[in-house]
């Protein structure tokens, strides 16, 4: 598979020509990657070794797959309304890549293990401090009485802090897409990637979300220029720094200081905060936060490293 002639002699004197046919191998995932599985992962047969072994868990048994991806993503923000998470530990992402049809656009599969995007909990600034106030359960009566309380007991054991959580909320509703024509030339959108935020505390609660697989926070990411609404100014990404690596007749492209970005995207109200009681807590939840919030109030800055290789090469390596 090629790109379109057309569009490859735009490459002529960037910082990124010269990639060819590796344009191929290209994906975009600085910060969350595979996602939309039209079918189920089977266990790899083989291990793939040397440079490759970053592929352990690339979906090759599946059919259709053609790529393979690896990505670190350590750097950056996840904003929602009023709220700021910096990016501050390694998130690893992997899978493999089908086409859609359309020239170098995927489908996103997951890994073979089902570990395509790790949990990594990153600290929520403010905690629960930052979201809850007690004596904002209002009521008198024994459901508002014996929150309030549980509320309280929390904070006197200083069990504040929260955590939030990225995690894939991709179907074949809502696929995760990616196009490498668009992440080479740093235009328009390169991943469309729809997840949902796990936010946990004690007092929240296990199943406390912004986002659902029904209606999920949708980013459509790019390296290129964003276009948001008001408030938000438009911001620049970059497809990163080509580096090519060989071993077992095969090749593996490194994108460097690779950065995918979206300041465009909406985030429905949360769900299921406080359990039994998130009668009481969402509402509190979402006027902290400032949810629902609208396009224009919202930012995804995602920046790391990602490795690409053809299914080809990696069964090459085995």
């Amino acid at each position: 598979m090629k790109v379109g002639t057309n569009r490859m002699t735009r490459t002529s004197g960037k910082r990124l020509s010269g990639f060819g046919r590796r344009t191929l191998l290209m994906t975009t995932m600085a910060v969350v990657l595979p996602l939309a599985a039209l079918v189920a992962a089977s266990p790899a047969l083989a291990t793939p070794k040397g440079i490759f072994s970053r592929f352990s868990d690339c979906p090759l048994s599946i059919p259709g797959v053609t790529l393979c991806q690896y990505a670190e993503t350590s750097g950056g923000e996840f904003s929602i309304g009023k709220t700021k998470v910096p990016i501050n530990k390694t998130i690893v992402l992997q899978g493999g890549g089908i086409g859609t049809g359309k020239l170098n656009e995927y489908f996103l599969v997951p890994a073979t293990d089902g570990n395509s995007l790790s949990k990594v909990e990153l600290n929520v600034p403010g905690g629960l401090t930052g979201l809850v106030n007690c004596e904002e359960i209002k009521g008198s009566g024994i459901w508002e009485t014996i929150e309030r309380a549980a509320c309280k007991a929390i904070f006197e054991n200083k069990v504040t802090g929260v955590t939030a959580t990225t995690e894939l909320a991709a179907s074949t509703t809502h696929p995760a897409i990616l196009d490498l024509i668009n992440l080479i030339f740093e235009e328009e959108t390169a991943l469309t990637l729809p997840v949902k935020v796990h936010l946990k505390n004690p007092l929240l609660g296990e199943s406390c979300y912004i986002g659902s697989e029904a209606n999920p926070v949708t980013l459509h990411l790019t390296t290129g220029t964003t276009s948001p609404p008001e408030p938000n100014k438009p911001i620049k990404g970059s497809a990163g720094n080509l580096v090519v690596e060989s071993e077992f007749g095969g090749e593996i492209d490194k994108l460097e200081k690779n950065s995918l970005v979206d300041n465009a995207y909406s985030a429905p109200a949360v769900e299921g905060c406080g359990g039994f009681f998130s009668f009481l807590i969402n509402p509190i939840v979402d006027s902290k936060i400032g949810l629902p919030s609208a396009a224009g109030h919202n930012t995804a800055i995602l920046n790391g490293t990602l490795w690409s290789a053809t299914a080809e090469s990696v069964k090459k390596s085995e």
